[in-house]
């Protein structure tokens, strides 16, 4: 594999894993939404990977070179299961038996899914530079 490949890879896990940061952060500063335009509670959002289609250049040059995938997010799903009730009969979005429908949101599930994320978003971050150290060298080889 060559180091466009793999700055190619690189390049799209930062990017889908961006967006995965970025989700998190929504579904975190919307833990106490209970309103929203669309009527109802805040929606936790979940974020789909899977890996990128190769262009018909790249599979007919993969033939040859056994081109490698990138990643890309295949999309951002909004949570089925029903809100969870609490009860604030003082709250302004109270129902009349005094309960309030909450995102079913879990800061803990969604701290431990950044930092697995930003860990990843790391990782690839290293991998890219460690191409670029490779490239770095190989120049230098040259001179």
């Amino acid at each position: 594999m060559d180091i466009l490949n793999t700055l190619k890879i690189g390049g799209s896990a930062l990017k889908a894993h961006s967006i995965r940061l970025n989700t998190i952060s929504s579904n975190l500063a919307n833990i106490e939404t209970t309103s929203t335009p669309e009527g109802g509670p805040y929606k936790k959002k979940s974020v789909y990977f899977q890996s990128k289609p190769l262009s018909f250049k790249d599979q007919l040059q993969g033939e040859m070179n056994n081109a490698a995938q990138g990643v890309e997010v295949t999309k951002i799903i909004e949570d089925k299961s029903p809100p969870r009730k609490v009860y604030d009969p003082s709250h302004p979005d109270a129902q009349e038996d005094g309960y309030v429908e909450m995102p079913n949101i879990s800061v803990l599930e969604e701290m431990v899914d950044m930092m697995s994320t930003t860990r990843s978003y790391q990782a690839n971050v290293t991998s890219i530079k460690s191409a670029k150290r490779m490239a770095m060298k190989a120049l230098e080889i040259g001179r």
